[in-house]
């Protein structure tokens, strides 16, 4: 089947799942032909327009929180589009041929995974692309508070995969609750030789990183990172890294 299908997880976002969806309905045709919409905690259902959804769309109300890897690799899991989305409900749309310039860089050798650039609510530039996470890059991040220059991975509010590399990979490692699931996600991509493709298109995504301010999303954090550093795959990717450069 031809077409990309969405998935949005939303956690108490009801305002902003709207306002997406119904920006969504203005620009996605004949793109996007279903969106799956995850309510991780229980929330009014979207607010439809009057003509109706120019799409599929398809709610699933979760019985109690889940992971970020597991609500859309369970969403995603009987979707037979060509291309699945991956989406933040707190992205914004800017652009009316957003998917049709996702689609065209898509089509260049071995993308894997192609992203928009992605701006905060200050027009900022966000640096979501990022060197593979060691102790000392971490360290070296904040300590200078300067972007990294790395492509390793890119953060997972806005993706456009083809459904065959979704499948190739098993979706997200649902072994990461929250974070880190996007760079272990990019690592395995890479290392079956597909790329990570920029698209010259911009959304809004304010980034919160709730992970400086909450507790629990800090300590989900850390055991998030410290899996990753204890993985094959991070360190068969460190050293296909360390092979190149040197």
């Amino acid at each position: 089947m031809s077409g990309i299908a969405v998935s949005i997880v939303s956690h108490q976002h009801g305002v902003l799942v709207d306002s997406l969806l119904h920006r969504l309905s203005e620009i996605s045709s004949p793109h996007v032909t279903r969106v799956i919409l995850t309510q991780n905690v229980p929330e009014a259902m979207p607010r439809e327009p009057d003509a109706g959804w120019p799409f599929s769309l398809e709610v699933v109300r979760n019985d109690f929180p889940q992971g970020f890897g597991t609500n859309h690799n369970k969403a995603l899991k009987n979707a037979r589009e060509d291309f699945f989305c991956i989406m933040n409900p707190d992205v914004v749309l800017f652009e009316n041929d957003i998917f049709e310039r996702l689609l065209h860089a898509a089509s260049s050798d071995c993308a894997g995974c192609i992203y928009p650039r992605q701006i905060d609510e200050d027009g900022k530039l966000q640096d979501i692309e990022r060197d593979i996470p060691t102790f000392f890059s971490l360290l070296m991040r904040y300590a200078r508070r300067r972007p990294e220059t790395g492509r390793d991975w890119v953060n997972a509010a806005f993706l456009l995969l083809p459904s065959k590399v979704w499948r190739a990979l098993g979706g997200f490692d649902v072994r990461y609750f929250m974070y880190c699931e996007d760079v272990d996600f990019c690592l395995r991509l890479r290392l079956l030789g597909w790329k990570l493709v920029a698209a010259p298109v911009t959304v809004g995504h304010a980034g919160q990183r709730a992970s400086h301010r909450n507790a629990r999303h800090f300590f989900w954090h850390v055991s998030s990172l410290l899996r990753l550093w204890t993985s094959p795959v991070f360190w068969r990717a460190w050293w296909k890294k360390q092979r190149r450069l040197g």
